[in-house]
């Protein structure tokens, strides 16, 4: 099956792919022939699963990630890694009724209506892989607390635009077969907030030509990372929205850009020179905080010994590493290695990020930005929340919630975490309320989920710090948050990116005989990482009046050859070296004794589970990590979530939904 254009005839340059005849690319500094990257094979997880080796027992040095590449390049045979895939079985769908009534005795009710049916994308982490301002170095440099850093550096980096357009591909033919009503992304679209990786990003799902390299553009008429091409785009019936992401307005995630202009973070972006810095994500309890501090910036800026942190060579056709090492090497006696300065490099602040979207050849123009009250004091600063109904007629919204850090927040914490400022915080109570109240269904789609990471991480609900402005602290407890979605019963789930992972978490009613205050979390992996996929949701009306929420994992469909087959083989070598815990289920405490908060004392991380240090038996997995059942080692999850309703929504889609004949 093919879901590309422009086939038509072969260029002996590259023999292995059709191109399109004449077609040039003339925006650069010389003109390039394009292609167009077909897919075949088009399945969901529930139809059959990636099957590869993972030994467990082998311990890999995780700074081997970065001769990976070249190895699977040179077919080198390695012992701890080969890349190497096939089909195997089928990953069945589970059913889920933890949320129910206790006693609920019909998991397999007849799904009478269809409300909705959508795809979410996210964690895609477009990679400007030749951009100075990096941190790749750090990956080979320190083991210890960088080695294990996919984020900073891993092979697929080279190929993040070519994964997205086989996904787009692969939705494309899914919808043909069962028409989506939407899609949405839910952030970190950008790995490091620049201009070209967002262009790169929406020109995929418009379909345009993409030219995923800068500065020189070198190997752009050889290596197939480099070379231009054709993107599918999205089906033109498919609207799509989007979430923002702590990636797309924070450098590599983390740091807000202009929070001390003294350290030129801005500047770095179109520099022509390597950035210089020291390992800025050693732990340092000393000032604050455990990793990724812009003080820990600040005091590697005038180390002894910083390091260029390195570029991608898009001359070398395994992605070589050029240009880090220490600023005391030899080779660096002239000074910083130089690299061709690109203006389309360019960091963008909040508000310019946000007017991106209104660039674009697909539906709603926005892309559900154009939705954002105007009349919010913040909208003028790139308020990113809205809600929008999928579907005309259908008693279900859905709630986007931008609950990312503030850049204002003078923090010197990691800027990964979960957070609302009293603003955001007003408007997602108030949607709640006017969902309730006019008998809507609510999904909330945010970047960051809740209650799902350790206290005292990178990734948890953010509490502040000793260097927080008071006006930036959290408005809000994750034990307040939750306790507001249940008081909301017309919530049936939280949707979000950023682990990286596909968990699935219950929040049970805190009160048995209101089951329906109950709702799901669902998690969707990054299409950067493996596993590389997206999520596919149909929402359902029962013949009991409950709701099921069928989700379910897709691998993008990939033909041998292309790009996006070598991501594949990239994305499996280095989960086969670096071992990353797909799987993440952390114990629950009472309280965690912190180094960085002011009052040392912090709550629990999930207050819908008992707070004894157990981890949470709603998140569970089909197979452990060897294989069960056939099913090969993975990391994905498919499930039919069943939701209880309030007996006012009962009554209302009674009235609305009479059961057949």
């Amino acid at each position: 099956m093919k879901y590309s254009t422009g086939m038509l005839a072969a260029v002996s340059l590259f023999p292995q792919f059709s191109f399109g005849a004449g077609k040039k690319i003339s925006a650069y500094p010389i003109a390039f022939d394009y292609a167009a990257y077909p897919v075949s094979g088009v399945a969901t997880t529930a139809q059959r699963m990636l099957s590869f080796k993972m030994d467990w027992s082998i311990k890999a040095d995780p700074t081997v990630l970065s001769q990976a590449s070249k190895d699977l390049y040179q077919h080198t045979e390695n012992a701890l890694y080969d890349g190497k895939w096939s089909f195997g079985a089928a990953l069945p769908v589970q059913q889920r009724t933890d949320i129910m009534p206790q006693g609920y005795s019909n998991p397999t009710p007849t799904r009478n209506t269809k409300f909705v049916n959508f795809f979410a994308i996210t964690d895609i982490h477009i990679t400007d892989k030749e951009s100075p301002n990096q941190l790749i170095y750090l990956q080979q440099q320190d083991p210890t607390y960088s080695g294990s850093n996919t984020s900073i550096y891993s092979p697929v980096m080279m190929y993040t635009t070519h994964v997205l357009d086989a996904a787009i591909q692969t939705a494309n033919a899914l919808h043909q077969q069962n028409p989506f009503d939407f899609a949405i992304s839910l952030g970190d679209t950008c790995n490091n907030t620049q201009y070209n990786e967002l262009r790169w990003y929406i020109d995929v799902l418009d379909g345009k030509v993409i030219m995923p390299s800068s500065g020189a553009h070198v190997g752009a008429d050889s290596i197939d990372y480099q070379m231009p091409y054709q993107a599918a785009g999205l089906d033109k019936s498919i609207p799509w929205y989007q979430a923002l992401g702590n990636h797309d307005h924070f450098f590599i995630g983390s740091f807000p850009v202009d929070a001390d202009p003294t350290l030129g973070i801005r500047d770095s972006y179109i520099a022509d020179a390597v950035w210089s810095v020291g390992d800025i994500l050693v732990p340092n309890f000393t000032t604050f905080p455990a990793l990724f501090s812009m003080e820990n910036i600040k005091a590697s800026s005038v180390a002894p010994s910083p390091y260029y942190m390195g570029v991608i060579d898009g001359a070398s056709p395994y992605g070589n590493i050029i240009n880090m090492g220490s600023v005391t090497d030899s080779v660096f006696t002239a000074g910083a290695p130089k690299v061709v300065a690109d203006q389309n490099r360019r960091s963008l602040l909040r508000t310019e990020w946000v007017q991106e979207f209104y660039n674009t050849s697909t539906q709603p123009v926005g892309h559900g930005f154009n939705l954002v009250d105007k009349s919010n004091p913040e909208s003028a600063n790139g308020f990113a929340c809205y809600s929008f109904i999928p579907k005309e007629g259908v008693p279900l919204k859905v709630i986007v919630l931008d609950n990312t850090q503030s850049e204002h927040d003078g923090s010197n914490d990691i800027h990964g975490h979960g957070y609302l400022d009293a603003n955001r915080w007003a408007w997602l109570q108030a949607e709640l309320a006017a969902g309730q109240a006019a008998n809507q269904l609510m999904i909330i789609a945010a970047h960051i989920p809740i209650a799902v990471a350790p206290i005292g991480s990178e990734l948890e609900w953010w509490l502040g710090d000793s260097t927080t402005t008071a006006q930036y602290e959290n408005a809000v407890t994750i034990d307040g948050l939750v306790q507001t979605l249940w008081q909301h019963p017309n919530v049936i789930a939280w949707i979000a990116g950023h682990r990286h992972t596909n968990t699935v978490k219950a929040f049970i009613s805190p009160d048995p005989a209101k089951s329906e205050q109950g709702f799901w979390q669902i998690e969707t992996s990054s299409l950067r990482d493996f596993p590389q996929q997206f999520r596919t949701f149909e929402i359902y009306l029962n013949s009991d009046y409950t709701v099921s929420i069928v989700t379910l994992n897709v691998d993008p469909a990939i033909k041998e050859g292309t790009p996006a087959a070598k991501s594949r083989q990239y994305a499996i070598a280095a989960q086969q070296i670096i071992k990353t815990n797909l799987t993440p289920n952390f114990p629950n405490v009472a309280d965690f004794t912190s180094p960085y908060q002011d009052s040392f004392l912090v709550p629990s991380m999930d207050p819908s589970r008992p707070q004894d240090g157990t981890t949470d038996e709603t998140i569970q997995w089909v197979n452990l990590s060897t294989g069960t059942n056939g099913v090969p080692y993975n990391a994905s999850y498919n499930a039919e979530l069943f939701k209880q309703l309030s007996p006012q929504m009962v009554s209302v889609l009674k009235a609305r939904y009479p059961q057949p004949a």
